[in-house]
């Protein structure tokens, strides 16, 4: 890997940080709350929570995007939107699915739609500033 992938990495790690915080611990905290099952012990409290190991978990989803970009030749702000948006949107429906199929996690279907829209959000910012962070002093075709 190349320095301008990790770079993108980097920079994607630290939207995804703050655009999960926005949308997860912001926006849709209690909505989800209220739609998710919960067990005792299941869910950290705030002070138990580990924050390093959240932005480690962030970051590795944008080094995976910023590496995929850079192989599929994804090397701007849009780009990076619209495949960020598509790989998100797979990728939480497949797990969210999974979730569904084997576990008592979500109340219902629309939990699972809830979600999944919003990883996709969270996914498309997140690959904006990776595909951003690529494009960045590239050479323009004419």
């Amino acid at each position: 890997m190349d320095t301008r992938t990790l770079l993108a990495a980097l920079v994607g790690g630290v939207v995804a940080f703050l655009l999960g915080w926005l949308i997860f611990g912001m926006l849709l905290m209690g909505w989800m709350e209220a739609h998710m099952l919960s067990y005792p012990g299941l869910m950290k409290t705030d002070e138990e929570m580990n924050l390093a190991l959240m932005f480690l978990s962030n970051l590795s989803l944008a080094l995976l995007l910023a590496w995929s970009f850079g192989r599929m030749g994804v090397n701007s702000l849009a780009g990076g939107l619209v495949t960020g948006a598509i790989v998100g949107f797979l990728f939480y429906l497949s797990v969210d699915l999974s979730f569904m199929a084997m576990m008592n996690l979500f109340d219902g279907p629309m939990a699972v739609v809830v979600d999944v829209a919003a990883n996709t959000v969270w996914t498309a910012g997140t690959g904006a500033a990776v595909g951003f962070m690529l494009g960045r002093g590239a050479a323009k075709a004419n």
